[in-house]
């Protein structure tokens, strides 16, 4: 092995911040096989259930009995299918929008569609706790970043008021649920900020779609301002249960899109059975069995979040999913983690560079299929370890 690669290995290890993968053998659910143990899964994004839902299954099936196992290319050259335009067609539909474009993944989506809108001379204003992939779109970009505090409008406006003459266009760009703290952004603000310094205004509702709002259509539409944001990203996989992502936008981003976008032009698309099983969830998600889940997993996490706070954890404010604890340093999160496991619970440890330095914790998730005396269980073991660990 090349000595710096060896040495820049160590220094990770040293930091306690090495990482390494963890096998589940059998379909995602409320228990999965982890290294030949059951144990009960708690930090997964598939918020409803659906990874491994027959009706997706037998969607996938279908379309690899009729369409083969890959796209064969592009989408603009040959690997545009009928099922690439009837899931954009779907997406439309499900947002509201006047128009959808398709990406391979939530990933590909913010590296593709921020430099797509901004560069050089342009200015972005993104909260600090964006997603990793946020902030991956803006350094590609070239744009001016310009970072407000968590949540914090009332700092955004005064960068806009400042900035927002002395560039071409503005790009506003901000998770709808953040994914480590679980908790949404002032779209409302956002939006008013937006109109006033007709700048853009993207969310990555990676974490909000499927169980926000009604029928699961996202922070925005719960916000109810839907109408005000420009790009309504989501992903096909985590709520939905499939793979891949979405860009909800105007007629004519979708065109600008599909033209500047270098993750959509310079990527094999999407195959037939992901794309199915995408369109049998938007199918699922706004029927009432979707209505079902969503009630249960809003039930299941406000249970979870309350239990946890009454046993003398600190979790940030919030009413999503995603539950996190907050433990402080690197080493005390990883012995956590590995203490739950210990005990069945599967909850994985969050460090740095995924979060701020100080801000460890152990984030979980609720889904739509754990049942109450699973999650009580759980608590009572939370608790234990937490009071080992001096966390609580």
């Amino acid at each position: 092995m090349n000595r710096t690669i060896h040495n820049e290995l160590e220094e990770i290890r040293s930091h306690g911040l090495f990482r390494s993968t963890r096998l589940i053998s059998g379909r995602q659910s409320a228990r999965v096989m982890l290294s030949g143990l059951e144990v009960l899964l708690l930090c997964s994004n598939n918020y409803l259930g659906l990874a491994g839902h027959p009706a997706l299954a037998e969607a996938s099936i279908r379309a690899i009995e009729r369409y083969g196992v890959s796209s064969g290319a592009s989408r603009l050259v040959s690997g545009t299918m009928e099922l690439h335009e009837q899931l954009e067609q779907a997406v439309t539909s499900f947002k509201k929008s006047e128009s959808a474009l398709v990406f391979n993944s939530g990933h590909a989506a913010n590296t593709g569609i921020i430099p797509a809108l901004v560069g050089r001379g342009d200015a972005v204003y993104s909260d600090r706790l964006n997603h990793a992939s946020i902030v991956d779109g803006i350094r590609l970009s070239g744009a001016r970043l310009f970072r407000y505090g968590h949540n914090d409008h009332l700092q955004l406006a005064g960068l806009m008021d400042r900035h927002g003459s002395s560039h071409g266009r503005s790009l506003i760009v901000t998770d709808g649920i953040f994914s480590m703290d679980g908790d949404m952004a002032p779209l409302v603000e956002l939006v008013a900020l937006k109109r006033k310094h007709d700048a853009l205004l993207m969310v990555d509702d990676a974490h909000g779609s499927g169980v926000m709002g009604r029928q699961g259509r996202g922070s925005a539409e719960l916000s109810g301002v839907a109408d005000g944001v420009d790009i309504r990203m989501g992903t096909f996989g985590k709520a939905l249960g499939s793979f891949g992502a979405y860009a909800a936008v105007s007629a004519e981003l979708r065109e600008l899109l599909v033209n500047r976008s270098r993750s959509f032009i310079f990527s094999t698309s999407l195959p037939p059975a992901v794309l199915a099983a995408s369109l049998a969830a938007l199918e699922l998600v706004q029927s009432p069995e979707g209505d079902a889940l969503r009630e249960r997993l809003h039930a299941n996490a406000a249970f979870f979040r309350k239990a946890l706070l009454e046993t003398g954890f600190m979790v940030p404010e919030g009413t999503s999913q995603i539950i996190p604890i907050i433990t402080g340093n690197s080493d005390v999160t990883m012995r956590f983690s590995g203490a739950l496991l210990e005990e069945g619970i599967f909850a994985q440890g969050i460090r740095p560079p995924t979060v701020p330095a100080g801000s460890c914790r152990i984030r979980f998730t609720a889904m739509a299929t754990h049942r109450i005396n699973d999650l009580e269980q759980a608590v009572t073991v939370i608790g234990k370890v937490g009071s080992r660990l001096g966390v609580v």
